[in-house]
């Protein structure tokens, strides 16, 4: 495909955009193009010509029929924790910022069924239906910050996704505006849904490339009345990963299973604060292990078989979280590992995943890679789905390696994942940083059916440029 021709935002651009929302809700200072220029993606900025805050869909579909009609890069945003650069606008033009989108508009108990804005902080969902005994499962380890709406855009995961899945098997229906201003609903707020082709799947998922996302039916589950939580140390982190599969195995499918080896543990012990358990010098991965449900005889049973199954996989002496004080410290802990690792180094993350009885030829892999390009990696992740968070240091590394050589190594990071059935995001998205990876998993012409369907979408590709593929 040719370069597309973009067309600056002008001074008539931005009258015509404040006719729209107002001017308290547009800025072209830097100031404010620098806050929205960036995420969590390593130390990346990009800077757009105008920052828009609309707070109706029918603002929403004039602006993006102003950009359309003139060719203006048109980028939407949440929260700005994303991990792959997907809401940062590379091309310039106009930032449509989504964050007056934040009310519940209805939680239906009758249905088991919310709908919500994309602004609505995770969170701040969950904890709202719980207070009506429901329960919405994804819960990233942004929670506190990520938005709805970035969720629907990556598909995250979370915890709690080996047991309840991500995003995507949560929504049901959405309101979304298209690059041309036109506004519409994907499909039904129903639990099956076989009506020709369906465009809500395929907006979950698809980095705001396709439309914009201004509000979610999201389907709900009645809460767990019961979760039990247990810290297994492990002296290899081979030994770790290896232990994960038999739990399923045995027929038992933990609410969670997370990874972290000892450079995670240590990195986010010491940006969290003190813990009140020792952590022993010869442990070198822990699991943290959650099992929920409405049983609670049953929850100690399944915590016995999974102790057995970590016991004769060598794991140390098991800890059991024993009030609600120290299940959320030991959460913390798994929570803030991306935080502290960010805090202590220049650092790139590879969201990679495999089937998971594969996750200990992977973590050995990685590491293989690592000595053989001479980097070292922070990993840690959701184990009991194969998902695992591969944080690549540069440390003294010099520039030259670093721009050059590592490059090299993440090419075969993600080579090695295709090779035993996973691929190369799991829940972080592709954006910017990972684009050029994509030919590893998908052929020739796969991609150029999903550039096909960004077309019939988007026309005069103005929905975040230059994400997924250019």
């Amino acid at each position: 495909m040719s370069a597309i021709n973009y067309n600056k935002a002008t001074s008539i651009t931005f009258k015509e955009l404040e006719n729209v929302v107002g001017a308290d809700y547009i800025s072209n200072q830097k100031e404010q193009l620098e806050k929205y220029g960036q995420d969590e993606t390593e130390d990346f900025v990009f800077l757009a010509e105008i920052v828009v805050k609309p707070q109706t869909v029918q603002q929403v579909a004039a602006i993006a029929k102003i950009c359309n009609n003139n060719k203006i890069p048109l980028t939407t945003r949440g929260a700005g924790t994303g991990l792959s650069g997907a809401a940062l606008p590379i091309k310039g033009g106009v930032l449509l910022s989504m964050e007056k989108f934040n009310k519940i508009l209805n939680i239906d108990e009758r249905n088991l069924q919310a709908t919500v804005e994309p602004g609505v902080i995770n969170f701040i969902f969950q904890e709202e239906v719980k207070k009506l005994g429901l329960f919405y499962p994804p819960d990233p380890a942004s929670w506190g910050s990520c938005s709805l709406g970035g969720n629907i855009a990556h598909s995250s995961g979370g915890p709690k996704a080996v047991k309840y899945g991500t995003t995507r098997d949560y929504v049901l229906n959405l309101e979304v505006v298209l690059p041309n201003g036109d506004i519409m609903w994907t499909g039904a707020n129903t639990l099956k849904y076989s009506t020709g082709y369906n465009l809500t799947h395929l907006m979950v998922g698809s980095e705001g490339t396709l439309a914009i996302v201004t509000k979610i039916v999201f389907k709900l589950i009645p809460l767990p009345k019961y979760d039990l939580l247990m810290l297994v140390p492990f002296k290899n982190a081979v030994d770790a990963c290896e232990a994960v599969g038999q739990v399923f195995r045995a027929g038992i499918t933990p609410s969670a299973m997370e990874f972290m080896e000892r450079d995670a543990i240590d990195w986010s012990i010491k940006y969290a604060g003190e813990v009140n358990f020792e952590i022993k010098p010869e442990w070198q991965a822990l699991l943290l292990v959650e099992v929920d449900g409405n049983n609670q005889d049953v929850l100690m049973q399944d915590c016995e078989v999974i102790s057995q199954i970590m016991q004769d996989h060598l794991s140390d002496e098991i800890l059991f979280a024993d009030s609600a004080e120290q299940k959320s410290a030991l959460w913390k802990i798994r929570r803030k590992v991306g935080e502290a690792v960010k805090s202590n180094s220049v650092y790139k993350e590879e969201d990679t995943v495999v089937p998971r009885a594969e996750l200990p030829v992977l973590l050995k892999g990685v590491k293989d890679i690592g000595k053989k390009y001479g980097f070292s990696s922070v990993c840690y992740g959701h184990a009991g789905d194969g998902n695992l968070h591969v944080n690549i240091i540069k440390g003294d590394l010099s520039d030259d390696v670093w721009n050059n050589d590592l490059p090299k190594g993440i090419k075969e990071i993600f080579e090695l994942c295709k090779s035993l059935g996973g691929t190369i995001s799991g829940e972080h998205g592709i954006g910017l940083v990972q684009k050029e990876y994509l030919p590893i998993v998908f052929p020739q012409h796969q991609l150029d059916l999903m550039r096909n369907i960004k077309k019939v979408f988007d026309p005069n590709y103005i929905l975040n440029p230059g994400k997924i593929f250019d």
